[in-house]
């Protein structure tokens, strides 16, 4: 009997070890698909991901993903195989016509040997527009959605194969969740930042239908001790000024930059503590003026409130004030509250969030 080695399994399966390589960097590059779905990335850093993948996998000089928008071009163009110079030099972006326009209305796969061939082409590039000849591209579909199109052009070696088209097959459907996510998110920030906005409207309502209730009881009490008691309706009749005061006779100038939209957490935050900030300048400072600005630097959104008024020792109100409130408010969405104040030279709030 002659003993002989046993075959290498990798090769009895994939016939020779460079097929077992290019078949690892194939799960590769699209293990690097499904992580740039997954991580969180922008949208198009993970489109941008994808496209490149699909570029290398398949063979191709070119790949391009595009999501179209209502006005008949596309809000996202993401482009592989192309510096960013050759790319502005093509000029804006391409109109949802010929045969991006065709993959767009059909949502099916094209395959074609040559581009220029076909009726649906055109036959017009921009001037610093590289030529196509090879092409194939798919729809990015969510049901029966046409979310967008990813394609590629220029097979480096022979014409675009089945296999090319099951790939980048594959890789739309990650692109199609990519979208989809991005769109669920998008929603969710809005129905967030809507309902935040309601429920400021109806604690605003109920703050100053409470004001208006006091000043209501105050009114009939000092009806009620007018005659019996002139002394504590008068009491009643400087609280009702008290209260009338700290809406009138006093100025306040608002400024806003224009600055970016903050998410709603930080955006509750902010309104907070202007609130209070601005109730403390108010009712407590005597300050005829106040001034309240939203800025903005390259990285934060800053909020200040200051007052005129009497001042006070920051050290000794540290618990007072609501100054506690607004520095958890402040800390919860990863800002910070500085207080600057003295007797006898008014007080600076100032709130410092990320943008």
């Amino acid at each position: 009997m002659v003993l002989r080695p046993a075959a290498d399994p990798a090769r009895c399966r994939w016939g020779y070890g460079r097929d077992v390589e290019s078949y690892l960097a194939e799960l590769q590059l699209v293990s690097q698909a499904v992580l740039a779905v997954s991580r969180p990335l922008s949208t198009r850093d993970a489109l941008a991901v994808i496209v490149g993948s699909a570029r290398t996998l398949v063979g191709a000089r070119y790949a391009a993903l595009g999501v179209p928008d209502d006005a008949g071009s596309f809000a996202e163009f993401v482009v592989a195989g192309m510096t960013q110079a050759q790319q502005r030099a093509i000029g804006p972006l391409p109109r949802q016509h010929g045969m991006l326009g065709a993959l767009l209305t059909a949502g099916a796969p094209e395959r074609l040997a040559d581009i220029r061939q076909d009726p649906r082409f055109g036959g017009w590039w921009p001037a610093a527009h590289p030529e196509l000849t090879g092409f194939l591209g798919v729809p990015v579909k969510n049901g029966d959605e046409v979310l967008g199109i990813i394609f590629v052009a220029n097979k480096g070696s022979g014409a675009f194969t089945d296999r090319d088209e099951e790939l980048l097959t594959l890789f739309a459907a990650h692109a199609a969740i990519a979208l989809t996510n991005a769109r669920l998110f998008e929603r969710s920030r809005e129905l967030s930042v809507l309902e935040e906005r309601a429920r400021l409207a109806r604690e605003l309502h109920d703050a100053v239908t409470q004001r208006l209730f006091s000043i209501r009881a105050h009114t009939r009490a000092a009806e009620m001790l007018i005659a019996k008691d002139p002394g504590r309706a008068a009491a009643e009749l400087h609280a009702i000024a008290e209260l009338g005061a700290q809406a009138h006779g006093i100025t306040i100038r608002v400024t806003a930059a224009d600055v970016p939209e903050l998410e709603p957490k930080a955006q509750a935050a902010a309104f907070r503590v202007a609130q209070e900030a601005l109730h403390n300048a108010l009712r407590h400072s005597g300050a005829t003026e106040v001034s309240v600005t939203l800025s903005r630097t390259r990285r934060r959104v800053l909020l200040e409130v200051v007052d005129n008024g009497t001042g006070f020792d920051p050290g000794l109100a540290s618990g007072g004030l609501g100054l506690t409130s607004m520095r958890q408010r402040a800390a919860a969405v990863g800002g910070m509250l500085r207080v600057s104040s003295a007797p006898g030279a008014g007080s600076t709030i100032r709130m410092e969030v990320p943008a």
